[in-house]
């Protein structure tokens, strides 16, 4: 029997008004039926939003320490629900326990962190110019929110959007990706379960065609919070702009670890295989070139490789898993055309290289840990990102070398070095111009308590997570009191000593 999900508008799950639906399958074992989704349209997208619009009158108006506590017990549940939560996403989106578990976590740990907010939506209380005159500034709500988000995080992603959004004041409508919505779908009904009011949070699943245009031309809509690929963020960033939105745009990355010389190549080697195939590399963070100092490059190359093949890849509900599918058919076809790629360029295939479709792995999409070496930093598999489980490695003669190389690519999402030498890591973290930088340590690992984004292509200038993400959903107003009177013209009358 399969499951039928809805959309959730105005506090009542109701299927699209197209009437149609559409199928999600686990990407490790395509047999395997996870439920089946609504195939939502613009209107659906409309009443959300209006639902949304409406929602917002009484929501702005909750106190912030009100609606805090709304979400700490959100946060509750979450940690209750944790185990359920991540297999019900390693079954829909792949990725290993140990990592959906995490995924979990995060959006535990964010909504903590987010409710802490509802009592510290600090503004500024500043001195005038003029003698019986008060002067502050408050952070207010923006309004209705459009939330869209991709498969790779289904859990975290959504809460580091729709935990400030909400503690800010702001509705939402929620798009999740058409690959995830059983995750987003769970996320939704905790939140519904923990208080929050109706038409306060609104899920529409679909198509970014249908729904996802329908939310950026919406002028009801005064956020958009969107995390994808950069070609999709630039075509929302467009759709967005006749009518003045806020647009928040976390997009692509390809990140670089820089391994020195004097690097403990032991731990160099354990962060390269955990950053480049973690999430079997479907992390806008993921550590796809490493480059490597030519003194230690065949030391280091001859331990990653030789790991990196031992890796066992499988169904991410195994434990002894340690790698899991490609999220779908058409992202496992772009991993085998990029190694086809590499190989045309003249890098050396140095492990893997081929999907994997028999036995164990034949009804999922599978792909071997790939690394490439030797590998020109001009290349496109150095150059592009593939979102897959490839690893580019570049070597280098210095380490004015390596930053350069790591900084001459479109994106400045993440980077990291491994050194021991304290003068060249303070050095790096000034150098790369990336969003977020690690030393001893792969490209991904990031905390909900610091901003989360990045530089060039990979942003457009805000951050979420941490204190940051109030920026995105809320709005300063400045506020003058003159007790003194009398008309007082700022820069004009000046108060007398």
């Amino acid at each position: 029997m399969r499951t039928v999900y809805s959309n959730l508008i105005d506090g009542t799950w109701v299927p699209s008004v197209s009437g149609n639906v559409f199928e999600n399958r686990n990407p490790a074992d395509d047999a395997d039926v996870i439920g089946v989704f609504q195939k939502s349209t613009a209107a659906d997208a409309a009443r959300a939003v209006d639902a949304a619009r409406r929602a917002f009158a009484h929501w702005r108006l909750v106190p912030a320490p009100k609606r805090a506590e709304l979400l700490f017990r959100a946060a509750q549940l979450l940690a209750e629900r944790k185990e359920a939560l991540a297999r019900d996403m390693t079954r829909e989106m792949g990725k290993v326990l140990d990592e959906t578990r995490g995924d979990v976590q995060e959006a535990i740990d964010m909504t903590y962190f987010m409710a802490g907010e509802g009592r510290r939506q600090y503004g500024q209380t500043v001195p005038s110019e003029l003698r019986d005159k008060f002067a502050m500034s408050i952070r207010q709500p923006v309004g209705v929110c459009a939330i869209i988000t991709p498969w790779n995080f289904p859990m975290a992603i959504p809460s580091w959007k729709i935990i400030p959004a909400l503690v800010c004041g702001n509705t939402v409508v929620f798009k999740p990706a058409t690959l995830t919505p059983l995750s987003a779908i769970n996320f939704v009904k905790i939140l519904e379960e923990a208080g929050i009011p109706p038409g306060v949070v609104n899920l529409v699943t679909g198509g970014g065609g249908d729904v996802g245009n329908a939310l950026l031309v919406s002028d009801a809509v005064r956020v958009v919070s969107f995390t994808g690929s950069t070609e999709v963020g630039r075509i929302v960033s467009e759709q967005a702009a006749p009518s003045f939105k806020k647009v928040h745009l976390e997009m692509g990355g390809k990140n670089v670890i820089m391994i020195m010389e004097d690097a403990n190549l032991e731990l160099a080697v354990e962060g390269c295989l955990w950053g480049g195939f973690g999430t079997s590399g479907q992390r806008c963070t993921a550590a796809s070139r490493v480059v490597v100092h030519e003194k230690v490059y065949r030391q280091f190359l001859d331990q990653f490789v030789a790991r990196a093949a031992a890796l066992r890849v499988g169904d991410g509900l195994d434990p002894a898993t340690q790698m899991g599918p490609s999220i779908s058919r058409g992202q496992l076809d772009t991993v085998i055309k990029y190694v086809e790629i590499g190989r045309q360029e003249g890098a050396r295939l140095a492990c893997g290289g081929h999907a994997l479709s028999s036995g164990a792995h034949a009804r999922g999409f599978f792909h071997e840990p790939t690394i490439f070496a030797d590998v020109a930093a001009s290349m496109r598999i150095a150059q592009e990102e593939i979102f897959g489980p490839v690893v580019s490695v570049i070597p280098c003669r210095s380490y004015e070398q390596a930053v350069t190389i790591g900084n001459g690519v479109q994106y400045g999402l993440s980077a990291s070095i491994y050194t021991q030498d304290v003068n060249r890591a303070f050095a790096a973290m000034r150098d790369m111009d990336t969003g977020i930088f690690y030393v001893n340590a792969p490209t991904i690992g990031a905390e909900v308590h610091l901003p989360f984004g990045g530089t060039k292509s990979t942003g457009n200038g805000h951050r979420e997570a941490g204190t940051a993400a109030l920026d995105v959903f809320s709005e300063w107003k400045s506020v003058y009191v003159d007790f003194s009177s009398k008309l007082q013209r700022a820069q004009i009358d000046t108060a007398d000593l």
